[in-house]
């Protein structure tokens, strides 16, 4: 099957090639059948269907009923042990959510939602080894003097404020009794900073099917061509890994209460500037630790709905310069190469941070809803994986001697820059 693939690749049928290779993964779905067998003493309502790193998987003891050698996904079915236990794998190697949750719990390794996901991943893999980087993708893009100025007006003293008030809370995890109490409150601190502003804008909560928890959404509608999104996103929630899924003391300073202030910050700042054409909408996510579940949902029901979402900026820690001030981290997998590419031209212009490419694996925050429905996406980080904060997801998450405003308010600047410049410009991804 496999070399059967590869012919077709070089034949230059890429097209029917995803298509069979999508298919191709699925084929361990019979093995695992038979496999199922063996867990007689679980129903299939116990078990969780997900999509994680298939290296992770392994290391739970998880059967693996379909796979994509191409990405290292794997999709399996785990029960709560098993997902506790990839939680706390996926959060001693630094990852947020370390999976996504998917939404029917009969899902199989022959369902449309699975063999479509795995088509886009493929889909975007191949995408982004066809592109090859080139100043003409970008000839348009120029330094202008109103973005650069929106730039400047970034406030450290702003940042400190709203990660201040975020990370008092005790628990912003998704399993809470009242897991809404901040959703809630930065959702009226919002809709008064909407007031000053004479933009069209609207404020939404987002119910959610996986968790009680809800996203909040604002939206700055496009004045030329209001039906093409830019996406500007972070999550909200918070985890102490020490009890997984439970309420004790996760104040979550850098993941991600410096992430949801960054987007804060920057909508005050493009409060104040003209209608862009395009429209911004920027998200807070429910759910993210517990696998993608806010970001998920979303993404899925923006690709069933056709929407044109040009492209989709992550923010998730943003407040450790563990590389050093002014250098950051960006994802080159599970997101969109020509994305990356824009971005570093634009930092060229605005930011003028030094990026150091990395990955972080599948599922390791909210960018990865976006990429496996087709959309561009991106995930600046505050440092690399290796010289990232490890306090995050324990009571140690707190603004400390390490905590830099200063180097956060590049991701602010960053968010600002993409959305002032792409949000009135006609580039899209090819």
């Amino acid at each position: 099957m496999k070399n059967k693939i590869l012919q077709q690749f070089s034949q230059g049928t890429a097209k029917t090639a995803l298509a069979v290779l999508a298919m191709g993964f699925l084929a361990h779905s019979v093995e695992a059948q038979a496999q199922t067998l063996v867990r007689g003493e679980q129903s299939s309502r116990e078990l969780k269907p997900i999509l994680a790193d298939i290296e992770m998987l392994e290391k739970i003891g998880a059967v693996i009923e379909a796979r994509q050698v191409e990405t290292g996904v794997g999709f399996a079915r785990v029960s709560p042990a098993q997902e506790a236990e990839l939680s706390r794998l996926s959060h001693e190697k630094g990852r947020c959510g370390g999976f996504e949750a998917l939404p029917d719990s009969n899902l199989d390794a022959r369902s449309p939602l699975l063999t479509h996901a795995f088509g886009q991943l493929a889909e975007q893999e191949a995408r982004n080894r066809r592109f090859v980087p080139s100043t003409a993708h970008f000839r348009s893009l120029r330094q202008n003097a109103t973005i650069e100025k929106a730039v400047s007006e970034v406030s450290e003293a702003n940042l400190r404020a709203t990660v201040e008030l975020l990370s008092n809370y005790e628990s912003r995890v998704h399993t809470a009794s009242n897991p809404n109490v901040h959703v809630e409150a930065l959702k009226t601190r919002l809709e008064e900073m909407l007031k000053s502003s004479s933009l069209p804008t609207q404020i939404d909560l987002i119910s959610h099917s996986s968790t009680r928890q809800k996203s909040l959404r604002v939206r700055l509608t496009g004045s030329k061509r209001p039906s093409e999104i830019v996406v500007l996103g972070g999550h909200l929630d918070s985890i102490n890994q020490s009890w997984f899924g439970g309420g004790r003391n996760a104040p979550g300073a850098d993941d991600n209460a410096s992430g949801s202030a960054n987007l804060v910050e920057a909508l005050r700042i493009l409060l104040t500037q003209a209608q862009p054409e395009r429209t911004i909408e920027i998200f807070w996510y429910a759910g993210e630790e517990g696998g993608l579940l806010g970001s998920a949902e979303i993404a899925r029901s923006y690709k069933s709905e056709n929407k044109d979402v040009i492209a989709a900026l992550q923010l998730d820690m943003t407040l450790f310069p563990g590389e050093g001030e002014f250098v950051l981290g960006s994802m080159t997998d599970f997101t969109s190469a020509w994305f990356r590419s824009y971005f570093e031209t634009l930092n060229g212009y605005y930011i003028k941070a030094r990026i150091v490419e990395d990955k972080c694996g599948y599922g390791c925050s909210d960018h990865a809803s976006w990429h496996k429905q087709g959309y561009p996406a991106l995930m600046p980080f505050e440092a690399t994986f290796n010289r990232m904060n490890h306090n995050i997801h324990t009571a140690k998450d707190i603004i400390d001697s390490n905590s830099s405003f200063r180097h956060s308010a590049m991701f602010s600047k960053i968010a600002v820059a993409i959305a002032m410049d792409l949000g009135n410009s006609t580039l899209r991804q090819p």
